[in-house]
């Protein structure tokens, strides 16, 4: 099974237009908190989204994934980190963790190759 996520979030993205357009207000509320949650602080946003990658990959997220694996190359993480936070994940979450483990893997390759 293979999957672009590339194309997974540019879908989503698109998929979502109506509702950022119709449901104006909450969709900049959920916005506002997403920007607030994920502000450096005491910790790093490269910490965060490391978080919000090891949550994707327990709650079996594929545009969670796409959009955080996104942000962790933009934000110059290394393989070693995304390993660990995987790591983490698997731990917590099981095999089914595993198995989006591999997704994350895949996601990380495709979108260094922009």
């Amino acid at each position: 099974m293979s999957k672009s996520f590339k194309q997974i979030t540019q879908d989503i993205n698109q998929a979502l237009a109506p509702l950022r357009k119709e449901s104006a207000a909450a969709m900049t509320g959920f916005s506002t908190m997403a920007k607030a949650a994920m502000a450096p602080g005491a910790l790093t946003e490269l910490h965060k989204e490391l978080i919000a990658l090891a949550i994707s990959v327990s709650t079996h997220c594929d545009g969670c994934i796409g959009f955080h694996v996104k942000a962790l190359v933009r934000l110059g993480a290394t393989r070693e980190q995304i390993y660990e936070t995987l790591a983490v994940a698997v731990y917590m979450g099981g095999g089914p963790s595993l198995m989006y483990a591999a997704d994350v893997l895949r996601a990380y390759e495709e979108f260094r190759q922009t």
